[in-house]
């Protein structure tokens, strides 16, 4: 954590006032309230924006060992600037003094700021950790959810903690989980079929240092495609080929124009077939690197783009990867698939349970032939708050409890939820969905309280002397 003597911060805190009471009354067997699944800025923004609902009995877990070890920020994201914009709304959620800019201002000043593109990830990675410890944000690392059991009016949640297993109840869970929190990362057969110490996705943790005076092979051209490429010839990597399916690098950032107000904030009320056609227009367009990402691959000599040049077979061949293309032949010490993340709720072991019941896209929504797309209809169909819906009613109502906030949500609300730029829409809609349903869920008592018995304030001698007595009161 880096210190920070941030007067904006204190001040912030000292304006916005205590965390409101816990309004939702204890239920008997429940642990929690809610359960967020993700100790990373997610896991982090919900916990303040919880709690400034009222929402205070939470419990935020994460499998990593520890802070340095929880999220993507300091293993497996290997950018050098975040591919947002510096300026986006972020866990601070209106609270400016606890901003990205503010910290950064109050380190680095505000020319330095000003001077920034975008936000180094280290960066990013100091001031969240600066962030939680601010607010007192408490996360339980070394705790897996391995299972989500629904029960009457609650969850139960099979955990692993530190290597122990436990069942804990919860009334609500949010899964924060990261890119593959809705499935899991994509690896080409063709790299599968190879031994695992030949080849590794961009999702996992990769010893570049090991890549020094290799020759490393990445398959993709999207942003973590180009990032794995940089890093590794920032290693030492002897050469590094990228390969990329299509026969250009994809440059159109075609959801960036739905970027305004009008459409972000109204986007989940779109027609199906509008929401679909968007999602299907960004998949045949391509996801788009970042133009550091390439500049900062391609300014090395050893650096080889392939276009057209999806692998159809490859084998080992001496310890080595041995490839044959149209162009040529080819040997690798090494390859990382850069190939991105695929939707399947049955491939997670804590949602397997209840997959069979969820409503998806493709339960929803039958496009024309034209925009088919498997992999889109796999997503699931969200309500408004995130939450699962059944693809039966009456069937398995227990599933509107398990919100999901991964890229899972991508087809319903047209972002990649999760990053930066969902957190302004998005996190206040979920709390404000399990806000209502815990409300509405306790309604008897609620309205035992607001219509109990209130005690005066004050009594009659607070009053009494100005009450006017008529004639006597005018002649004096």
């Amino acid at each position: 954590m880096t210190d920070l003597p941030s007067s904006s911060a204190s001040e912030a805190l000292r304006l916005l006032g205590p965390f409101p009471d816990n309004w939702v009354p204890a239920r008997d067997g429940i642990d929690h309230d809610v359960v967020i699944v993700g100790g990373g800025h997610t896991g982090a923004t919900f916990a303040f924006a919880l709690q400034r609902a009222g929402i205070r009995r939470i419990s935020v877990i994460d499998a990593a060992s520890d802070e340095a070890s929880s999220g993507v920020w300091l293993t497996r994201a290997r950018m050098n600037l975040l591919r947002t914009p510096k300026n986006l709304p972020g866990p601070e959620l209106g609270v400016q003094g606890l901003s990205f800019q503010a910290w950064y201002e109050a380190r680095q000043g505000r020319e330095a700021y000003a001077d920034l593109v975008r936000i180094p990830r280290l960066d990013w990675a100091d001031y969240l950790s600066w962030f939680r410890t601010t607010l007192g944000l408490e996360v339980r690392y070394r705790t897996r959810l391995l299972r989500i059991e629904p029960a009457a009016d609650h969850l139960r949640l099979h955990l692993d903690i530190d290597g122990q297993q436990t069942i804990e109840t919860t009334r609500k869970v949010i899964l924060g989980n990261g890119v593959a929190g809705s499935g899991y990362p994509y690896l080409p057969s063709v790299l599968e079929s190879l031994p695992p110490h030949l080849r590794a996705h961009t999702s996992e943790v990769i010893d570049l240092a090991a890549l020094r005076g290799k020759s490393v092979a990445v398959l993709g051209a999207a942003a973590s495609a180009f990032d794995a490429a940089g890093a590794a010839l920032e290693a030492g990597a002897r050469e590094v080929h990228l390969f990329a399916r299509r026969d250009h690098i994809a440059a159109t950032p075609v959801s960036r124009v739905r970027g305004y107000p009008g459409a972000y904030d109204n986007y989940r009320h779109l027609p199906d077939e509008i929401r679909w056609r968007q999602s299907f227009r960004f998949r045949d367009a391509g996801s788009t690197p970042t133009p550091d990402a390439i500049e900062r691959a391609v300014r090395f000599a050893n650096f080889h783009i392939h276009l057209s040049a999806e692998w159809q077979e490859a084998r080992e061949q001496d310890d080595r990867i041995a490839v044959e293309l149209a162009t040529g032949k080819f040997y690798f010490d090494f390859a990382i698939a850069g190939t991105g993340f695929r939707v399947d709720l049955a491939r997670r072991p804590e949602l397997a349970e209840v997959a069979g019941d969820v409503l998806f896209w493709r339960d929803r929504y039958a496009p024309p032939e034209a925009e088919r797309d498997e992999d889109l209809g796999a997503h699931p169909y969200l309500g408004f708050g995130h939450e699962l819906l059944e693809k039966t009613p009456g069937a398995a109502p227990q599933l509107r409890n398990i919100h999901i906030y991964n890229p899972g949500g991508f087809v319903s609300f047209g972002l990649p939820i999760g990053d930066v730029p969902s957190i302004r829409r998005d996190v206040p809609a979920v709390v404000s969905a399990i806000s209502r349903d815990l409300f509405f869920a306790d309604i008897e008592h609620h309205q035992t309280r607001f219509t109990s018995t209130i005690a005066p304030e004050f009594g009659e001698e607070a009053w009494r002397s100005a009450v006017w007595s008529g004639a006597r009161q005018a002649a004096e």
